[in-house]
């Protein structure tokens, strides 16, 4: 009896400084460009505006919305150097619909607490 033939070898591993690496390329042969630094008014907008929906909805909203408008200007103007616009663009819309929200509430506290104090006299 005769044993069957052993299985090949394994492939050799990837060589290093490929895709991803500094100076490398990337699958399609375009070099690797990393992305600019993310805009620090569009990281604070976005956290402001998430953080508005449990704690402190007006007050943390409001600044929300103008860091993310300034954010989005900053980004437009810096030609591709600093990224971020879609955290930029999230912190104001989140934080526009939080400030209808809280708007809203508060325009429903004081009619019920208006139309409490009128049945009373």
């Amino acid at each position: 009896m005769s044993q069957p033939p052993s299985p090949p070898p394994p492939p050799p591993p990837p060589e290093y400084g490929g895709y991803g690496g500094y100076g490398g390329q990337d699958p399609y042969g375009q070099p690797y460009q990393p992305g600019g630094q993310s805009s620090t008014k569009a990281i604070v907008s976005l956290v402001l505006a998430i953080v508005s929906f449990f704690v402190c909805g007006l007050i943390l909203s409001i600044p929300a919305v103008f860091l993310g408008r300034s954010a989005q200007r900053e980004i437009d103007a810096s030609g591709g150097r600093i990224s971020g616009r879609g955290m930029a663009t999230a912190g104001f819309i989140v934080g526009l619909v939080n400030v209808a929200i809280s708007v809203i509430v508060i325009i429903i506290v004081i009619i019920v607490l208006a139309s409490r104090g009128g049945s009373s006299a």
